[in-house]
C-alpha cells in the first residue's frame, strides 16, 4: 500500500509540474499571437489516452510519462516537423517573431516552475510557518551508523559545533555534510569533548552512499502508524505506544530495536511496550523479513522543535527568498557531480529515486514541499544549455541576438536530434541505476 501511495503522489506531482511548465510556454506563445498546435501531458507516440480540440489547439494526454510538450507552430522541437519548416514562414509562426519574443516563450516554462515553487512556499510559510529541529534539542544524541563511525562518531554523541560554530538546525547540518562544507565536528560524549576531523575523501563516499549509513537522530520507538497486515497491530500494539524491548532484551531506542528484531524473523516472541506509563508484554510473530510493520513517529513530533511564523505579507518575500535559495543550492549541487571524488553515475537516480522521496502515507504538507522542490529541479534541469531542452533553445537565441542571424535550420535539426539522443540515454542510465540499486 505504501508503494501505491508513493506512486500516486509522484504521478500527481509530476502531472502538476508538467502542466504548469508547458502552460508557461503556451501562455507567452499566445500572448505574442503564436499558434500552439498541441498541448499534451505526457508523450503520445502512436496514440493518445484522450484528446480534444479547442480553437486551434489540440489538448490531450499521452501514455508515456516522461514529461509533456506544447507543439508551437514554426519551431524546431521534439516533433521534428520538417515539412512545416520547408514552407515559407507565416505570421503566426514562432520563427516569424522577434528574437526577444521567442526568448520569452522559451523561458516561460522555467519561469512558471519557479513561480509555482515560490507560491507553494509562500502559502506553506503562511499556513504552517517554518518548523525546524535545533541540533541541541536532540536530547538522546545521534545514532552513528557505519559511515559515521568511520570518522569517529559514536551513538549517543551530542553534536555541539560544526567548523567551530553552533550547529543550527538538523536539516541544515545534514545539507552541510552532503555538500562537503563540514571539515570538523565537535561532540560531547558523556562528559568529555571530542573533535572529529572529516577526511578529504569522505564527501565522495557519502555522496556515493546517497547519505545512507551515516548518522541519524537518536529517537525512542514511538509508534505512529501501521502497514497493512502489521504483526505489531495484530499483537495489540496501539498508536502512541513506545516499544522498549523484545524477548526480554531492552531496546530503549529505535536503532537498538532495528538491530535485533531481524534475529526473530518468522518467530514468535514477546514484545515489551510502554503505554501510559505502564509496561505491557504482547505475544507477537515477527514477519519473515524481520519487521513488525510499524512506522516510527516523526522526530519533529518527538523533540522540541521551533517554528518561524509569518503573516501573509511577511510570507511573500520569505517564500520568494526560499525559492531563490533552493534554486541556487540545486545549481551548486549539480556542480558537485563534477568533483573528482564523486561518482556522477552513482549519484544519479530516476523515477524510483524521485518517487521514494514522497511519504508512504498521504501527507499534504510533505506532498507540497516535495512538489515545490521538484518544480525547482525541473526548472534548473530545463534551463541547462543542452539541445532539446529549453536552455538549448535559449543558448541558440542568445547566439542569434549577439551575432545577428539565426543558426541554419539544418544545424538546429541535427542539434535537436543529438540533444534528444543524449536525454533519452540519460533517462535510460538513471533508471537503470535505480533498478541495479534495488538488486544491490
Amino acid at each position: 500500500m505504501d508503494i501505491l501511495i508513493k506512486t500516486l503522489q509522484f504521478f500527481l506531482s509530476l502531472s502538476i509540474l508538467v502542466i504548469i511548465h508547458e502552460y508557461g510556454h503556451f501562455l507567452f506563445a499566445r500572448l505574442f499571437k503564436i499558434r500552439v498546435e498541441k498541448f499534451y501531458l505526457f508523450f503520445n507516440p502512436w496514440f493518445s489516452l484522450f484528446k480534444f480540440r479547442r480553437g486551434e489547439t489540440e489538448y490531450g494526454m499521452g501514455w508515456l510519462p516522461l514529461g509533456g510538450y506544447v507543439k508551437i507552430s514554426g519551431m524546431i522541437d521534439e516533433s521534428m516537423d520538417k515539412e512545416q519548416m520547408k514552407q515559407p514562414p507565416k505570421d503566426h509562426e514562432f520563427r516569424s517573431k522577434p528574437a526577444w519574443q521567442r526568448l520569452i516563450v522559451m523561458v516561460g516554462g522555467v519561469f512558471f516552475n519557479i513561480v509555482l515553487a515560490a507560491l507553494i512556499y509562500v502559502f506553506m510559510l503562511f499556513v504552517n510557518g517554518e518548523k525546524y529541529l535545533p541540533v541541541e534539542n536532540l536530547k538522546y544524541g545521534i545514532v552513528a551508523e557505519p559511515l559515521g563511525q568511520e570518522i569517529g562518531f559514536q551513538s549517543g554523541d551530542h553534536i555541539i559545533a560544526l567548523n567551530g560554530e553552533e550547529p543550527g538546525d538538523w536539516q541544515s547540518m545534514m545539507l552541510g555534510f552532503s555538500r562537503g562544507d563540514i571539515r570538523e565536528v565537535t561532540v560531547r560524549r558523556n562528559s568529555e569533548i571530542h573533535r572529529l576531523s572529516v577526511p578529504d575523501d569522505f564527501f565522495g563516499r557519502l555522496i556515493s552512499a546517497r547519505g545512507r549509513g551515516f548518522i541519524s537522530e537518536g529517537v525512542p520507538f514511538i509508534v505512529e502508524d501501521f502497514l497493512a497486515g502489521s504483526p505489531a497491530r495484530e499483537a495489540g500494539v496501539q498508536r502512541g505506544d513506545r516499544i522498549i524491548g523484545i524477548d526480554g532484551n531492552k531496546t530503549l531506542f529505535f536503532h537498538e530495536f532495528a538491530q535485533v528484531v531481524g534475529d526473530y524473523a518468522g518467530k514468535e516472541t514477546i514484545l515489551m511496550v510502554e503505554r501510559d506509563g505502564e509496561m505491557i508484554e504482547l505475544d507477537i510473530t515477527i514477519s519473515q523479513d524481520g519487521k513488525i510493520g510499524a512506522y516510527l513517529k516523526d522526530p519533529y513530533e518527538i523533540f522540541e522543535t521551533e517554528t518561524r511564523s509569518y503573516n501573509f505579507f511577511a510570507a511573500i518575500p520569505a517564500g520568494i527568498t526560499k525559492a531563490y535559495n533552493t534554486s541556487r543550492d540545486y545549481f551548486k549541487d549539480l556542480g558537485l557531480l563534477f568533483r573528482s571524488e564523486v561518482s556522477a553515475r552513482d549519484s544519479l537516480g530516476g523515477f524510483i529515486t524521485i518517487g521514494s522521496i514522497f511519504s508512504p502515507t498521504w501527507n499534504w504538507t510533505h506532498f507540497w514541499t516535495m512538489t515545490a522542490f521538484l518544480s525547482i529541479i525541473l526548472a534548473v534541469m530545463n534551463i541547462l544549455p543542452i539541445p532539446a531542452l529549453d536552455g538549448g533553445h535559449v543558448m541558440f537565441l542568445f547566439y542569434e541576438i549577439i551575432v545577428g542571424k539565426k543558426p541554419p535550420d539544418k544545424f538546429m535539426e541535427y542539434a535537436q536530434m543529438v540533444g534528444m539522443l543524449l536525454l533519452f540515454s540519460l533517462i535510460i542510465l538513471v533508471n537503470l541505476n535505480d533498478v541495479l540499486r534495488l538488486f544491490r
